[in-house]
């Protein structure tokens, strides 16, 4: 029963701090550089099959798009910053939200190669999920291209719950896009929550970084 729900406070532009990680409201004049240069290192076609937008042509492209999705309220955009170098090396958006009914999607996720697949990554998801569970929403979503085979690995990685197809659901980029739908509760967040707790603990990462033990939330 949600008898006595009375909705959830909108996000706000704030800095989320991690161990590893921080997100940061977007900023072109700080995060065009650094953003141009993750976009398009190797593997930029790849990276941006899935996405709405283009790889940037040029520094000048980077800038006008980081500008536009800093200036919006939703999708509300974050770079995602590794602590250790200080740059922001990727961005990452809560969109979609609806404070009426306690509901947000994370997604316009694009992580470069310097932090895909590390604990700069995960801790960017967990820092995102964890502050919209705290500000009281029910419910965190996660959407992909069905075709968008490593999305959905990671969407289950995270702990995300497979829920549906919406078959033609998009036209993207002159493509029909069925979406994959997975979200979390905030009834499993909890479970989940210690879980990510546990694997983004300092004693779970040698000196190089590499993990002792795998992301588990059992």
């Amino acid at each position: 029963m949600c008898s006595d729900w009375q909705g959830a406070p909108a996000p706000e532009r704030k800095r989320l701090e991690g161990t590893f990680t921080a997100l940061v409201p977007l900023d072109a004049a700080q995060h065009t550089q650094t953003l141009f240069e993750a976009a398009t290192a190797p593997g930029a076609e790849a990276r941006f099959r899935y996405l709405f937008d283009e790889v940037p042509a040029n520094p000048a492209a980077q800038h006008a798009w980081t500008e536009k999705a800093a200036a919006g309220q939703d999708p509300l955009f974050f770079a995602v910053i590794d602590k250790v170098t200080g740059r922001a090396e990727g961005r990452q958006a809560l969109m979609r939200t609806s404070t009426a009914h306690g509901v947000t999607e994370i997604g316009s996720i694009l992580w470069g190669p310097a932090i895909a697949r590390t604990r700069v990554a995960t801790e960017a998801l967990f820092l995102m999920a964890d502050y919209v569970f705290a500000l009281g929403y029910r419910r965190l979503e996660w959407k992909c291209d069905n075709a968008n085979e490593p999305s959905k690995r990671a969407a289950e990685r995270f702990g995300f719950r497979f829920e549906g197809l919406f078959r033609q659901h998009m036209v993207v980029k002159g493509h029909n896009r069925d979406t994959a739908w997975f979200a979390i509760t905030d009834q499993e967040w909890p479970r989940l929550r210690a879980g990510y707790k546990r694997w983004l603990a300092a004693d779970n990462f040698g000196a190089d970084g590499q993990q002792h033990s795998r992301l588990s939330f059992v």
